[in-house]
């Protein structure tokens, strides 16, 4: 079961209810730049996380609509749209807020983000570098993000796209079963990006992995990622 370090009392809390009831997932984004954006992209994360685990979600942004670059930018970094305005699920429904570091939210369990900066997606040719680059850092951690990082967050995209592409000319294989697992554990503990991260370089690497099994393990975590790894297939060589 997914859980999250609560920023309220630095516990760990369920973020799903139990018996696979419904979550709902209330941001609170104020303001434009990188730390609004990320906190956006943090809750798109969750909402991904809970419904790969069989959680139905309802997400919704507090305060009503936030500043139309923040959601432009949203937009672009592949942030899917949240609902503006309170968005009520049905009774027993588990409550989690995302919110920036040190930013108000009602009594409840809470995701605190910590500030980023660095450049926007208004400022790059191509945003989905910039997702990778903030997902490479946990969401506790401070980012200050540097256009060399974001540029060795594209190569390491590209690369990705381009094996998942020849990988997919093999025959499939299922995920294998510590793979799956380690992929879950590191999402399902306080969503771990940099860990899913971790094990994805592991298996595009390591011995005694068929190409069919790295590509179903990378499309399994591209779910959550939402960093469209499958782009290039029909495309290799």
């Amino acid at each position: 079961m997914l859980r999250i370090i609560d920023a309220r009392t630095g516990e760990p809390a369920d973020a799903a209810p139990a018996r696979r009831g419904p979550a709902r997932v209330l941001v609170h984004a104020a303001g434009s730049g990188l730390t609004g954006l990320r906190v956006l992209l943090v809750a798109d994360l969750l909402v991904r996380a809970l419904e790969i685990g069989g959680t139905p979600v309802w997400a919704s942004l507090s305060g009503g609509q936030p500043q139309p670059e923040l959601r432009a930018d949203a937009s672009a970094l592949g942030v899917r749209p949240f609902e503006d305005g309170p968005v009520t699920g049905p009774g027993g429904t588990r409550v989690v807020h995302v919110t920036a570091e040190g930013g108000d939210a009602p009594d409840g369990p809470r995701i605190a983000v910590a500030p980023a900066s660095g450049p926007g997606p208004s400022d790059l040719p191509d945003s989905a570098p910039l997702r990778l680059a903030l997902m490479a850092r946990h969401h506790a951690t401070p980012a200050r993000l540097e256009p060399a990082g974001i540029d060795e967050a594209g190569t390491t995209l590209a690369r990705w796209r381009d094996a998942v592409a020849r990988w997919a000319r093999s025959p499939s294989r299922p995920v294998p079963e510590d793979v799956r697992r380690a992929l879950r554990d590191a999402w399902e503990h306080d969503l771990d990006l940099p860990g899913v991260l971790d094990v994805l370089r592991q298996v595009e690497t390591g011995p005694g992995v068929p190409d069919g099994a790295r590509f179903e393990t990378y499309a399994f975590a591209d779910r959550l990622l939402g960093l469209d790894l499958t782009a290039g297939l029909g495309s290799a060589a």
